[in-house]
């Protein structure tokens, strides 16, 4: 569907992926007027199947939005195409937005779903395995790894969580300190009452052999087998095309990340704008982070028809004044 600034939709929606087209549905089934904006670059794109989603169990991450863009468009949302290079305006004359093809748009409320960026150690070969057997979430991955060699990365304080979680899917569990990780004298006996071995020393590379994940290389030191291997990478919050609006991430009180601070429903410190999926909950699974947006929208619903019913009110008291009063 063409767009053109001269168009203006009761809802902007910035992210196509499993939260925005979540909120596009609802609202395009509420009759509000939708504009998504799909930069096509989904977090999940690496992975094979997206799990732990209640009847879609298993689905590839490109069929789940494919089926869901659908959806959306069918109660009339239009999905467009493009990155959103910066965004402007206000509650009272409305938000505009642009994008890198020159294309801007108009909308009365906007919602960010831009989600977020993982930020991977610098091992060599490790961001090519990243969502195939290099994996960060057992409930997301844990049941495809199970009873296999798998190995935890150390990359912050929430490593030895992992190691200690993942056991549960295997009795195989190495975790490399890799220089970052230092546990405690209480973590380092559950660690060991736990049968998992913890390497010493600053992890170089990951070997593959055959397409698939075979063992981490220490620097100056041995390699160690292991047929998947997990990292708490760094989460970053893209909301760098929102900085005019006055959006700006905040630091994860996990030490995970950064994130978008909001309210319960969603609302951001900016009037008019709304948050929902992983750039405002770096925990969110796909299946809450669509939940969570499909609640938002109906927030945004509610919103636009208080200020509707309001004008509708002030009118119809004008109409009943009597004339020259």
């Amino acid at each position: 569907m063409t767009e053109n600034f001269e168009t203006l939709h009761d809802v902007l929606i910035v992210g196509g992926g499993a939260a925005g087209l979540s909120a596009a549905q609802m609202l395009g089934r509420s009759r509000r007027s939708v504009a998504v904006v799909d930069g096509g670059e989904p977090r999940n794109a690496p992975a094979a199947g997206v799990h732990g989603f209640l009847s879609r169990d298993g689905i590839s991450p490109g069929e789940l939005l494919a089926v869901a863009r659908t959806e959306a468009e069918s109660y009339g949302a239009a999905v467009v195409n493009g990155r959103v290079v910066a965004a402007a305006g206000g509650l009272a004359q409305g938000f505009e937005i642009s994008l890198d093809d020159g294309t801007q748009l108009r909308g009365r409320r906007l919602l960010v779903a831009t989600g977020l960026t993982d930020e991977l150690p610098a091992v060599d070969g490790l961001r090519e395995r990243w969502g195939r057997d290099v994996l960060h979430c057992p409930f997301c991955h844990g049941w495809e790894v199970r009873d296999q060699a798998i190995g935890i990365l150390g990359n912050g304080p929430w490593s030895v969580h992992q190691a200690l979680l993942f056991r549960q899917w295997s009795s195989n569990i190495t975790l490399f300190l890799n220089n970052r990780v230092a546990p405690s004298d209480a973590e380092s006996e559950q660690l060991a009452a736990r049968g998992i071995r913890v390497v010493d020393g600053a992890a170089e590379a990951v070997r593959v052999e055959r397409d698939r994940l075979r063992g981490v290389a220490l620097a100056g030191g041995p390699e160690i087998a292991v047929e998947a291997l997990v990292v708490g990478p760094r989460a970053h919050a893209r909301l760098e095309a929102f900085a005019g609006l006055g959006l700006a991430p905040s630091e994860h009180p996990s030490g995970a990340g950064t994130f978008l601070e909001t309210d319960a429903d969603g609302g951001t410190p900016v009037p008019g704008v709304w948050a929902a999926g992983n750039v405002t909950d770096l925990k969110a699974q796909v299946l809450a982070s669509a939940a969570a947006a499909a609640w938002t929208a109906v927030v945004i619903n509610n919103h636009l028809m208080a200020e509707e019913l309001a004008a509708d009110v002030d009118a119809y008291r004008r109409a009943l004044a009597p004339t020259g009063a």
